[in-house]
Order: C-alpha cells, then sequence, then structure tokens
C-alpha cells in the first residue's frame, strides 16, 4: 500500500497499475479527480472500485483527463450522450442495446487513427459471475525486458494501421462497415516503438491486426508480429481484472495493449459503458 498525496493505492501488478481506494467518482472534488488522473500517468492504468455512475457523472470524470474522443461508429451511444458507447449483448425488443464482443484480439484503441486515443475507461453496469475478464499488457515493461540490440531494430521499424483490415480481419464483434466510415478513416503509419510523452519511457506499441510494416509485405511481416504479440503478452508483462458490478477501469493505450475475453452469452448478460479521451500522435 502507498499514499500518493491523499490516495490511498495498492499496485495491480508488481511495477504497473494501481486500484485507488476510497474515492467516490460521483461525490469527487476537482482536486480529488486531479490526483485520480496524475495516479494514472505515473502507473498506466487504475481501478476504482463499487462506483455508482450517472453519465453525467461518468462523462465528468473522463472530462478530469482530457477532451472527449468520439466514436468510429455512433450505433451504440447513449441518447444524449454521444460520447458513451454501450458494450452489451442485452436484446430489447429485438434489437441489440450494445456491441458484442467487440473488444476481442490484442490491440490499441483507435490506433488506425493519426492521433490515437490516450485513453480508455470502461465502467460496469452488468457482470457475469464466470468470464469476460479484461487483459492489459504492460508494452513499457514488455520493450525494457528486449535485449538493447533488439529493441534498436525494433526502433527502426514503422507499422501500417488499417481501420480497413481490423474491420475485414476481425474474428469476434464483426460487423458491415459503411464505405463512407472507411473513406474517413484510411490508412495511417505509426512507430514500432513509441515514447510516452509523460516521461519519455519506451513502449513496444504493436498491434496485431494490420497489413504489416512499412516496406515490408504482410507475409513477411505476420511471423515477426506474431512473435511480438506473444512476447508483450507473456504472463509476467500482463494483469487481468476480474470484473465487478460498479468497477471503473482506466489504461493508457500509449503504453498497453488490451482485450477482452469470452464469456457464456447464452446464459449471461455483461454490460459496460466506454469512453474514450483525445491522445496525440505517436512518436
Amino acid at each position: 500500500m502507498s499514499v500518493v498525496k491523499s490516495l490511498e493505492t495498492h499496485e495491480l501488478k508488481p511495477g504497473f497499475g494501481s486500484e485507488i481506494a476510497r474515492v467516490d467518482l460521483a461525490r469527487a472534488s476537482d482536486a480529488e479527480l486531479a490526483e485520480v488522473v496524475s495516479e494514472f500517468h505515473r502507473v498506466g492504468a487504475i481501478v476504482l472500485r463499487g462506483q455508482s455512475l450517472s453519465p453525467e457523472q461518468f462523462r465528468r470524470f473522463g472530462q478530469a483527463f482530457g477532451e472527449l474522443e468520439g466514436h468510429t461508429l455512433n450505433d451504440f451511444t447513449l441518447p444524449d450522450h454521444p460520447e458513451i458507447y454501450v458494450l452489451s449483448n442485452r436484446v430489447e425488443d429485438g434489437r441489440p442495446v450494445g456491441a458484442h464482443n467487440d473488444g476481442i484480439g490484442w490491440h490499441t484503441d483507435l490506433n488506425y487513427t493519426a492521433e490515437p486515443v490516450m485513453c480508455t475507461m470502461l465502467y460496469a453496469v452488468t457482470v457475469p459471475p464466470e468470464g469476460s475478464d479484461t487483459l492489459i499488457a504492460d508494452q513499457c515493461a514488455a520493450y525494457a525486458a528486449l535485449p538493447g540490440e533488439r529493441q534498436e531494430e525494433l526502433a527502426k521499424l514503422k507499422q501500417i494501421h488499417s481501420f480497413e483490415y481490423l474491420a475485414g480481419n476481425r474474428t469476434e464483434g464483426r460487423k458491415v462497415i459503411p464505405p463512407e466510415v472507411l473513406r474517413a478513416n484510411p490508412d495511417v503509419i505509426h512507430p514500432l516503438v513509441r515514447t510516452h510523452p509523460a516521461d519519455r519511457r519506451k513502449a513496444l506499441w504493436i498491434s496485431s491486426m494490420t497489413p504489416g510494416f512499412v516496406g515490408w509485405s504482410t507475409a513477411e511481416s505476420t511471423p515477426v508480429i506474431d512473435e511480438l504479440i506473444e512476447w508483450v503478452t507473456q504472463d509476467r508483462f500482463v494483469y487481468r481484472h476480474k470484473w465487478q458490478v460498479g468497477d471503473v477501469l482506466v489504461w493508457d493505450n500509449r503504453c498497453s495493449l488490451h482485450t477482452g475475453t469470452l464469456f457464456d452469452d447464452t446464459k449471461y448478460i455483461r454490460e459496460m459503458h466506454r469512453m474514450w479521451v483525445k491522445g496525440d500522435r505517436p512518436y
């Protein structure tokens, strides 16, 4: 246990993340929220349990981190709260209320944009009693554990990030993407080794769903990408979050990968509210 200013925190895993105790986000002052944000920047991921938040209160929390980001698809945003996207397998009147299995597979959010989101935040509304964990891989620790020679090799590579490729190759949560959305999200190129703007620590910012590296064919890129994904998602680099109703989980997309896990959606309902905060261009 440690205390950062007035915060009581516990590491999520050695050297990564914090669970922040005794903060009621619905009633937190601006000063308290600023401390929560500061802890997030320091550790890469934060958890606050036992929260009860209206959409307005969740939105206020997100705005403490910066300007909220819109969504590539707006099919399941909350009425009157377009910044909040619903993830759910619940069906009402024959229609789904949220996107189901939307985050399965190791990735970072909005990596296919010129300025990917800084952070993702999820608020647990309904949680299955088993399954549906969220895994976060610490890419700074994964990069630091590489031999220096390998770090230098990887630092020379740039990766193509493609929404069209992602949409066409995902196995879970696949959906038809309108042509105008594809046109609005052309391919972008980002460095494979990313520098965190807060303290210049390096992260191995690999993506599993891309055409490959600049100057390489997809066939040449795929085995290297697979090798790196296997490296960065070793248990020693991964935090597994087991959800409880009222959890708020925030992770830093600039220095991590994440994935959801499956659950028995024939027996259980899962519902989350998701927000994104704008980021900057990777360098």
